[in-house]
């Protein structure tokens, strides 16, 4: 039932290669001899792979919204891989990790703790429905590995159904229902039963919706259901960070409909965009459905510790006689001090209302953008994580050069971001950014996709 996404070819779907040419000429530009210096020694001790070793560049300290590099530069860091949320170091985080390292540094697997057991708690209340079961994990593919063993346990069946284009992890199993030639070429043998069915992309639909979405696609995982009997759970993000690919509502309700429909667990992996990034604290509430279990990670650490967590509806305690995850930072004491810590910052800080109130303001000046600039084939936003989509004005095609280029000239003026899909340029801010700080971002990349274009 697989679907073919872009050619296996494309390994640049993520963008910022690291063996790009414009890469080396920004660094041969900005960088001093001793940056460089230290760039080549992380590149000769570390294994080298895409999007990360060898580095661009080195960095000093973090802060608030800020990167400062080696040599005293400052970035707005509208990337941040999305465990940015409350900002870098914010103070009440940073104390809840001190405090815990002062008393309980670690938690062997065999006890509990105050701040394990709060945190679950605490996550279970905020989730909507009946989730109210919870594992944690030292990161988000952890997570993602323990949500696919409890649906074979659940169901009794193996296969999944999930994205083309899709990115869960970077394991094995991960990478099986993750659909990005870039992690899954010849790596082979995968997961057996891991089929594939296309993204529900408005703009590049194969069921003729011709950009105004009705949610056939949905009914097409309807479709795959009824024949393949053995599926034990579907695997969304809910909305795809890559490159900010929002369903309609229309599309949840039916792939809730059709998993309940034929005794499948819809599974959401909420990794990148939980806890307020798009203007409520999950991403499916958006959406009015609950799914099975959710997926939460990077964020949940309040950018300190690395901490992920799965969240699964009570019916799914089935798994006392099996290990799921058993991981060594199971229940850190420290890890749930963080997120605790972020928890409470989101909450007293209103950070799902502010990203919803920061990001219909940006919309409206991305929209601005996409009449004066040619280059802009699209603009997306649900709270504070946005898309600028960019074309050839003369084809319509994906304009992956421009982007890249785009990337270099905003870094150049102290603005860090994400390409993804390798024409997207993806905007996630911290959700404590003030609003001039956004609109000033704004201005550096309306700035830069006018000059390089």
């Amino acid at each position: 039932m697989d679907w073919p996404p872009r050619p296996l070819t494309d390994l640049a779907s993520e963008g910022d290669v690291n063996l790009s040419p414009l890469r080396k000429r920004w660094e041969a530009e900005q960088l001093a001899p001793a940056t460089r210096e230290l760039l080549a020694d992380d590149a000769r001790y570390f294994l080298h792979q895409s999007l990360s070793t060898p580095c661009f560049n080195a960095l000093r300290s973090a802060s608030g919204i800020w990167l400062e590099d080696v040599e005293g530069r400052r970035y707005m860091d509208f990337h941040g891989n999305s465990v940015h949320q409350v900002g870098y170091g914010h103070p009440r985080v940073v104390e809840a990790v001190k405090r815990a390292l002062d008393t309980l540094p670690f938690s062997p697997r065999r006890f509990t703790n105050d701040a394990a057991v709060t945190l679950a708690r605490r996550l279970g209340e905020l989730a909507p429905g009946d989730l109210g079961k919870v594992l944690f994990a030292p990161g988000g593919t952890s997570a993602i590995g323990i949500a696919l063993k409890l649906a074979r346990l659940a169901t009794g069946r193996h296969k999944t159904i999930s994205m083309w284009d899709a990115f869960h992890g970077a394991s094995l199993d991960a990478i099986s229902i993750g659909g990005e030639a870039l992690f899954r070429r010849d790596m082979g043998p995968l997961l057996p039963g891991t089929e594939h069915v296309p993204p529900c992309d408005p703009r590049q639909c194969r069921f003729g919706c011709n950009g105004s979405c009705d949610a056939r696609c949905a009914d097409y995982i309807d479709y795959v259901l009824g024949k393949e009997e053995d599926v034990a759970a579907v695997i969304v993000e809910t909305v795809r960070s890559t490159d900010v690919q929002i369903p309609p509502q229309t599309y949840y309700a039916r792939l809730r409909e059709a998993c309940d429909r034929h005794g499948t667990l819809l599974i959401l992996d909420e990794i990148p965009i939980c806890l307020g990034r798009t203007g409520t604290m999950f991403a499916f509430e958006r959406y009015a459905i609950v799914p099975d279990i959710v997926v939460l990670g990077k964020g949940l650490g309040g950018a300190v510790f690395p901490m992920a967590a799965v969240i699964a509806r009570e019916g799914l305690d089935i798994a006392a006689e099996r290990a799921l995850g058993h991981y060594t930072h199971e229940k850190s004491s420290i890890g749930c001090a963080a997120a605790l810590a972020t928890l409470d910052v989101i909450d007293d800080e209103r950070l799902c209302a502010r990203a919803r109130e920061l990001g219909e303001r940006a919309v409206v000046r991305l929209q601005a953008m996409r009449a004066r600039l040619p280059q802009v084939g699209d603009v997306r936003g649900i709270g504070l994580l946005l898309a600028i989509e960019l074309v050839d004005p003369a084809t319509g095609a994906a304009a992956t050069g421009l982007a890249e280029q785009v990337l270099y000239r905003c870094l150049a003026e102290g603005l860090s971001f994400k390409v993804g899909q390798g024409n997207v340029v993806v905007l996630s801010p911290p959700l404590v950014i003030a609003a001039a700080d956004l609109d000033r971002a704004l201005d550096i990349v309306e700035s830069a996709i006018a000059s390089v274009a």
